[in-house]
This record gives C-alpha cells, sequence and structure tokens, in this order.
C-alpha cells in the first residue's frame, strides 16, 4: 500500500510542479531556459565548484545519517530534518547563482517555487512512511 501512495504522490507532485511552473513563467515573463537531461546546469565556474562541494557534503551528511537511522530508529526524524535541510541547501545555492549571475535573474522564482513543492512532497512522503 505504500508504493501505491508514493507513486500517487509522485504523479501529483509532478503535475503540481509542473503547473505552477508554467502558471509562474507566464505570470512572472520569464523564459523558459533550455536544460539538457541529467545534468547540472550550472551558470558559471564557482558555480560549479560550489555544488560540486554542496553535493560532497551532502552525500556524506546522508550516508551517516543513514547509518544513525539504521542503527537507531530514533534518527529517523533526523534524517527528515537532514534531506529538507539538504534539499534546500541545494536550491538555496541554484538561486543565488540564478540572482547573481544568470542572464535569466526571473528564473530564481521558478526555483524557490519548486524547492517549497519539493520540500513540501519530501514532508508528505515521510509522513506517509513513518505512520
Amino acid at each position: 500500500m505504500f508504493w501505491v501512495k508514493f507513486i500517487l504522490i509522485a504523479i501529483v507532485v509532478f503535475v503540481l510542479i509542473s503547473t505552477v511552473k508554467y502558471l509562474l513563467r507566464k505570470l512572472f515573463k520569464v523564459k523558459k531556459v533550455k536544460r539538457n537531461l541529467f545534468s547540472y546546469n550550472h551558470i558559471n565556474e564557482t558555480h560549479r565548484k560550489v555544488d560540486k562541494w554542496v553535493r560532497v557534503f551532502t552525500s556524506i551528511t546522508l550516508m551517516t545519517l543513514a547509518i544513525l537511522m539504521i542503527n537507531n530508529k530514533d534518527f529517523t526524524n533526523f534524517y527528515l530534518l537532514g534531506v529538507i535541510g539538504l534539499l534546500g541547501l541545494d536550491y538555496a545555492v541554484r538561486t543565488f547563482f540564478e540572482l547573481k549571475y544568470s542572464e535569466y535573474p526571473k528564473q530564481a522564482i521558478i526555483t524557490v517555487a519548486e524547492m517549497i513543492m519539493m520540500l513540501t512532497a519530501i514532508f508528505t512522503v515521510f509522513q506517509f512512511w513513518i505512520t
């Protein structure tokens, strides 16, 4: 039953994110930026370096929290906070570089909206998982 809920939530989140991004693009007249699938899409070289360190930090932190959670189920909430915090950090870095160095600074509005929806979705999935 968990997987049915998870897939349903994933579909709803995907549709919601796509709809909100479309509406925000129309509302704020944000030009759609063409991005390659499965690429990092860095704004500049500094963004690439900072993003690399954020990803290394995220990997180490999530592995540590996962080991703690496996050994002690009381750390589930710490893992949730870690995932939410690190996802927020990743989106914050991307938003900062879009605002300061991008050709399309309005794209940061879309990124912030996507971050809020992703964090909400992750929190919702964890709530289903914990209960």
